[in-house]
């Protein structure tokens, strides 16, 4: 006679319990997801908006904070999933927490050295700490292993501007608006290019050329408003 598995028959407390962990664990799940679209909404809207930082918000502030909760804790379970990394450094940056991003993304490199992401955000980090030759060398990576990804080229034109080569930040910012046309950021950092080279009427047109595609775009609003005073201020 073959042995059979008797069936577990669980007490009403036992039930219960399940249950309990059961809704935790969707709620967990669902704390999860929340946080994982809000870093892809932040990235859309403006963790990719490489000009100037956002002035946040007490409740941004502490949306970010639960963003790096969750990713620690992505990291500590998984800490070989360069993603978790990658996420991980980008919310720290988000902070301003530059050491520990460029640690996390320099981990994430190491775990795979084709990963765009890291090299791109590496590259953004390193150009708010004004480690220009730096961030120039990430976003060069960047737009080797992405030639299609407009980011990388936007990246590198940034930095090109910082280092007061303008002809390599036009080359650069050429390719990025040839491959994501009408971008409201490409727009901008010409217009940025023009004005650190004094061509203050070439840059009020790119300005506005940016509000066009977006009027509630801040950093033209605010480049016009600069660009005002300054010629105000010359008469």
């Amino acid at each position: 006679m073959e042995a059979q598995e008797l069936p577990i028959i669980e007490k009403p407390e036992s039930n219960k319990n399940t249950r309990e962990m059961k809704r935790k664990d969707r709620f967990t799940k669902l704390q999860g997801l929340s946080l994982i679209i809000s870093t892809l909404l932040i990235s859309l809207i403006g963790g990719y908006l490489i000009c100037d930082k956002f002035i946040w918000s007490n409740k941004d502030l502490s949306r970010i904070d639960q963003q790096i909760a969750f990713y620690e804790g992505q990291v500590s379970k998984e800490p070989n999933n360069p993603e978790h990394r990658v996420n991980l450094g980008y919310s720290y940056n988000l902070k301003g927490q530059n050491e520990d991003a460029i640690k996390q993304l320099l981990i994430a490199i190491d775990l795979d050295k084709k990963n765009v992401g890291a090299y791109f955000n590496l590259g953004v980090v390193y150009n708010d700490e004004k480690r220009y030759d730096d961030a120039l060398k990430q976003s060069k990576k960047a737009v080797e292993l992405a030639p299609k990804d407009y980011k990388g080229y936007l990246l590198e034109g940034m930095v090109y501007r910082k280092l007061k080569m303008y002809k390599d930040a036009l080359a650069s910012l050429d390719e990025a608006n040839k491959l994501m046309p009408v971008n409201n950021d490409i727009i901008f950092e010409i217009g940025r290019v023009a004005e650190d080279q004094g061509k203050v009427t070439d840059a009020e047109e790119l300005y506005k050329k940016a509000l066009s595609y977006d009027p509630l775009y801040k950093p033209a609003s605010e480049a016009l408003t600069r660009l005002a005073a300054k010629t105000k201020d010359s008469k």
